[in-house]
């Protein structure tokens, strides 16, 4: 892939359905609700699956983008794109009965920093709100986006947590995310719901992600931590895609997939490529740790087939984008965190 020169470009291939994609909505149908559309990755999410959808020949079924909108650049990209959005505070408003019917759903909405200091807020996001969300669309597929915080860190040599392996959040934020995932169970158990839960390590969009974030210590001369010295990273057009098909997956049994690469990275050697990238000095901070938030991604690749662009191509597109002085979020990761305090 060749380097982005403005943020239209990243969003096209963001945006841009795989054959694959297209082939398996072909054999869907519906309407398709994006509840939390106005977060990072749910505005390329909804315009991927506009345009999916349109090469599927399913023009006739709506996308309804579900959010707050606080920034109108972004609902003016999503109206521009031919998505529905549908402005809706969904922690203010009781009542529900005026969100868009729609047999598939993609739950986004979640609460992460902030956590450690306002625990109730993060419960109520990631484990009270999805209730009423599982009720009102209980007769739909749901896919419900989870994170690799509800797993135990594992031994860096290990491969990474596979979705047989027993969660074991630390700290609040990954609690309020595991009870989250039990709550839609619960849907699924009770009332038949359909549910595919999909947890996601570290997307890369280049404007935010882990990379992002070592990318602009190691430019900014700032140590890079070592203490985590293994991550997972995953092209963020890979991950839309797999949540798009993810809602094919889902079962009243409730089917589970780690969403990353199939990559286990070097924090210190991705540090030095891009030290080598920028011709710059690295500097390391603390001891490297024998365990790391790590996902075992062998089913999802199985199921999805590998992304488009590996790891290398992710370091390298970060690298020129950082050059460029295009546009970063300013919203860092917090990857380094070990205590679950975020």
């Amino acid at each position: 892939m060749k380097p982005f020169t403005s943020e239209a470009e990243l969003e096209e291939a963001l945006a841009t359905p795989s054959a694959g994609l297209i082939e398996e909505l072909e054999n869907g149908s519906g309407d398709l609700a994006i509840l939390g559309a106005g977060g990072k990755m749910g505005p390329t999410l909804a315009m991927l699956a506009r345009r999916a959808l349109d090469e599927a020949g399913r023009r006739d079924d709506a996308v309804h983008a579900v959010s707050r909108f606080g920034d109108a650049q972004v609902r003016a990209r999503l109206e521009a794109a031919g998505v529905n959005v549908v402005p809706f505070d969904l922690i203010e408003n009781d009542d529900f009965s005026a969100l868009p019917d729609a047999p598939n759903v993609i739950f986004m909405v979640g609460a992460k920093f902030g956590a450690a200091t306002a625990p109730s807020w993060a419960w109520e996001v990631n484990a009270a709100l999805p209730d009423r969300v599982a009720r009102r669309y209980r007769d739909s597929a749901i896919a419900v986006m989870s994170t690799g915080n509800v797993y135990p860190f594992v031994a860096s040599a290990s491969g990474g947590a596979s979705e047989d392996t027993a969660p074991d959040p630390i700290g609040e934020y990954a609690q309020s995310c595991l009870g989250r995932e039990r709550v839609f169970e619960f849907g699924a158990q009770q009332r038949g719901t359909r549910v595919s839960i999909v947890r996601l390590n570290y997307a890369i969009d280049l404007r935010y992600g882990l990379l992002a974030d070592i990318a602009s210590a190691v430019h900014a001369g700032h140590p890079v931590s070592v203490a985590t010295a293994n991550v997972n990273v995953v092209w963020q057009g890979y991950a839309n895609e797999v949540v798009l098909r993810c809602l094919s997956h889902a079962t009243t049994d409730v089917f589970t997939v780690n969403l990353t690469g199939p990559e286990t990275l070097s924090v210190a050697s991705v540090a030095s490529r891009f030290a080598e990238l920028f011709d710059r000095e690295v500097r390391f901070a603390d001891e490297p740790q024998p365990t790391a938030l790590l996902n075992d991604s062998r089913r999802c690749m199985a199921l999805f087939g590998y992304p488009s662009v590996s790891a290398d191509e992710l370091i390298a597109l970060q690298a020129e984008w950082l050059t460029a002085g295009l546009p970063m979020s300013a919203k860092p990761t917090k990857w380094a965190v070990r205590d679950g305090r975020f």
